[in-house]
């Protein structure tokens, strides 16, 4: 088979890893070419913040696939090579080594770049963003015991490297510019419960934080904020949100929507010939009618699968309900969902330290689901509220809130 009849996808990220295998899996037998950025082997994000931050991991252990992997499937993995426009005419890409590869399909995983802070001593060392693995090595050996590690932002990431910084012995300091944390992400009741947690494990947060500049000589050595005080420290890791990679996209004159790539119901651009997946991708869920994009491990999965099985001739429509989970100390938090979704709430206590925050929409029906506490407590339950999630579910308020009433039984008692 001709090179012109390959399969390329751009993004050795886990939505590129795994759309390849799943290209292989069902049976593609013809030329695969994978194009990443990064040296390393594509590898999981997840444990960057945590697993890699504490010491337990390196990142070729939270590799997707073995080494052997890509030679054994033949697929031509192409690292440390960017992709550098697309000629939709001809279908090619230009890479950054000079080389062009032809594609019979395409899929554009390249999803999302850390914002970087615009003040004066943004570019300070000791300044650092996390996405990748070379920064997660970088921010872990800031982490020595006794020295202070400021965080900008209260979202999953700037938390999740907070928690891990403490558990390294350090002293971290939280700045959010917003009221309270992971404002878009959760109810003000989640957020609150991981506020104080992190409170009782000694970790500083302050809330409506307005920044000046930064300060420091050859590195950071300080936060100076509006009011004129500072926050000493000895690094600072900015976790204010990501931007995703459309420039490729741009330049080809793809449609965008939302801040992505735009793509129909199976995940394919406004070029037939062109798919996109993961964070970089703008669609229309089915059980919420409007056009989303997510941000996380498990959409990435999902849209790989789907986005692979079409571009191999499939018609499969991706309606997997999002679901996104955030280990931080002893505790796990699990949304399924979108609980932004909703304008009603019924709270079920599922442990004596857990709880699990129901959210329905106008016409009753369960669009969201965010569980907090250990996670033998909540991931049950969690699961079970995907299912009607899935289903659009209406179930009364009361009945969600009983903890007695099994939440299994509730798959039978949907009220019509």
């Amino acid at each position: 088979m001709s090179a012109s009849e390959a399969m390329v996808v751009i993004g050795a990220g886990q939505c590129g890893a795994r759309a390849v295998q799943v290209l292989r899996d069902e049976g593609w037998d013809g030329p695969v070419t994978l194009i990443g950025e990064e040296t390393h082997a594509p590898y999981e994000r997840p444990p960057l913040s945590k697993a890699v931050l504490l010491g337990e991991r390196s990142p070729a252990q939270c590799a997707v696939h073995g080494e052997a992997f890509y030679r054994e499937r033949e697929v031509d993995w192409r690292g440390a090579c960017g992709a550098m426009s697309i000629d939709r005419a001809a279908r090619r890409v230009a890479l950054s080594n000079g080389e062009t590869v032809a594609y019979r399909r395409l899929l554009i995983a390249t999803g999302a770049t850390p914002r970087c802070l615009s003040l004066p001593g943004h570019a300070l060392a000791g300044v650092h963003v996390l996405r990748n693995a070379d920064d997660a090595l970088a921010i872990a050996a800031e982490l020595e015991p006794g020295r202070c590690i400021a965080v900008i932002g209260a979202g999953f990431i700037g938390l999740e490297v907070a928690a891990s910084a403490v558990q390294r012995g350090c002293r971290a300091v939280v700045l959010e510019a917003a009221p309270r944390a992971l404002m878009r992400a959760v109810p003000a009741e989640v957020a609150q419960r991981l506020v104080d947690l992190h409170r009782e494990r000694g970790v500083e947060i302050r809330f409506d934080v307005r920044i000046d500049h930064l300060e420091g000589d050859d590195r950071i050595r300080a936060v100076v904020l509006a009011d004129g005080s500072r926050v000493t420290c000895d690094a600072l890791i900015v976790g204010i949100g990501v931007t995703p990679r459309v420039e490729l996209a741009q330049q080809a004159g793809l449609d965008l929507a939302e801040g992505g790539i735009a793509v129909d119901a199976l995940l394919r651009t406004s070029d037939p010939h062109i798919y996109a997946a993961g964070d970089v991708c703008a669609f229309t869920h089915p059980l919420y009618g409007r056009r989303i994009r997510l941000e996380c491990w498990r959409n990435a999965e999902d849209q790989a699968r789907t986005a692979a099985l079409n571009m191999l001739g499939g018609e499969e429509t991706h309606r997997a309900v999002p679901w996104f989970w955030s280990d931080q100390f002893d505790r796990t938090i699990q949304i399924a969902g979108l609980p932004a979704f909703g304008t009603a709430t019924a709270r079920r206590e599922t442990g004596a330290a857990s709880t699990i925050f129901f959210a329905l929409d106008d016409d009753g029906v369960l669009v969201g689901a965010s569980g907090v506490g250990p996670n033998s407590e909540i991931a049950r339950e969690v699961r079970i509220a995907q299912e009607l999630i899935a289903r659009r579910a209406r179930i009364a308020p009361e009945r969600l809130a009983d903890r007695s009433v099994k939440m299994k039984s509730l798959l039978s008692e949907e009220v019509q």
